[in-house]
């Protein structure tokens, strides 16, 4: 069975028993998440979301990204060149259940 959830703005498509990294959630590791803005389930659309689904899941990780650089400059001046990094964290959970 998969579905098709929404968090952090994104959409993510899901089966049970996956692992899908997303945007940091304000829990702790080892906690249950239900994820309740369900937009699909196999070929069940929702209009925008389906009434009564949802889906669970088990935190196993906070963590941080690879790090990017980023990299500013203004053309032709010298004088304005800055070097950035950034670490984008997130939350790598495992689905368990999807009910709907």
């Amino acid at each position: 069975m998969n579905a098709v959830i929404k968090t952090g703005g994104k959409q993510y498509l899901v089966s049970e028993k996956s692992v899908i990294f997303v945007e940091k959630l304000d829990v702790n590791e080892g906690d249950k998440v239900v994820f309740d803005e369900v937009l699909m389930i196999d070929s069940k659309v929702g209009n925008p979301y389906i009434a009564k689904a949802s889906v669970e899941g088990t935190v196993l990780k906070q963590g941080k990204g690879k790090k990017i650089r980023v990299f500013k400059y203004k053309q032709k001046d010298r004088s304005h060149r800055k070097t950035q990094g950034h670490r984008q964290p997130y939350t790598k959970i495992e689905i368990t259940k999807i009910n709907g």
